[in-house]
């Protein structure tokens, strides 16, 4: 790697149930293998030959990734590479999309997601999302958040009820804000505030991983450098795999980057090697900026 392109990249661094059929997950795995360090431990999620389709056309080719618990996995790419089609196989968001197919296996804690006897209301609980756009129902902060803990009846009174609204928004750093008018209306929240109570709403029925597809596009770089650090801290607690277009962003809050390019998932590796020392010219070129 010349110096030139080294030292843009460390400065990257330091900027701080349709039809499915299955293949077999023997195939040998494409070139961009996790970590050493990953393949050692056991991983929350196992993706193995994993092909996906919208009808006929495949978006997703051969993905072989493993995402260990408490660890942030940040996917980049261009723009239709894949990554949030990627990122919805891992609590089956594409059910929903008409056509959509899925070879080879997800597993997560070693129980294949797409098997026939699989709850997917369940799923999506203990693997929660947050969309790009930020997404508050038209009701109250605090109804917003116990949302999902009403209509999976995990409160047995309203005293654990507002006990666990109360847990969930100081987990998304928002109760000192909103503490005083949780009856208000949830639209009246900033974006990067309205960012949070979704955070928050997906944290309180208790999920066990959090995906999140470009939770921090839309906001202002205040309300950006607020979601980042909240990331930082909610990974003692949960799994977090983000999608993000921004780099810097990747190289702030992740552990490990996934870059995936035309469907494929090129290099996957512990980040600070990925923007260093990138095992793939694909990814040298991506990172320091030659196209994407």
């Amino acid at each position: 790697m010349s110096a030139a392109v080294s030292f843009v990249i460390v400065t990257v661094m330091s900027s701080v149930a349709p039809p499915r059929t299955y293949t077999s997950s023997s195939a040998p795995p494409s070139t961009a293998e996790p970590a050493e360090s990953q393949a050692q431990a056991s991983a929350k999620i196992d993706v193995a030959a994993l092909n996906f389709y919208y009808g006929d056309r495949r978006v997703l080719e051969d993905i072989h990734v493993k995402i260990q618990p408490n660890e942030v996995t940040a996917l980049i790419g261009p723009s239709g590479c894949g990554k949030s089609t990627f990122l919805r196989t891992l609590n089956r968001m594409n059910d929903i999309v008409p056509g959509a197919r899925v070879e080879g296996a997800v597993t997560i804690d070693g129980r294949d997601i797409y098997a026939p006897s699989v709850d997917v209301v369940d799923l999506r609980r203990r693997v929660g999302m947050v969309f790009q756009k930020s997404n508050p129902f038209p009701k109250s902060i605090f109804d917003n958040v116990a949302y999902g803990l009403r209509i999976n009846r995990l409160t047995r009174s309203r005293e654990e009820l507002g006990g666990r609204v109360e847990s969930s928004l100081k987990s998304a750093a928002l109760w000192d804000e909103v503490k005083d008018r949780l009856q208000t209306s949830a639209l009246a929240l900033s974006g990067g505030q309205q960012q949070r109570l979704c955070i928050a709403r997906a944290l309180a029925v208790e999920p066990e991983i959090v995906l999140m597809d470009e939770p921090a596009s839309a906001l202002d770089p205040i309300a950006t450098q607020r979601i980042e650090e909240l990331i930082y801290q909610l990974k003692s607690r949960y799994t977090i795999v983000i999608v993000t277009h921004n780099m810097q962003q990747a190289a702030r809050v992740s552990d490990v980057t996934a870059f995936f390019w035309l469907g494929k998932l090129v290099e996957c590796g512990r980040t600070n090697k990925m923007f260093t020392a990138p095992s793939e010219k694909l990814t040298e070129d991506y990172i320091t900026g030659r196209f994407g």
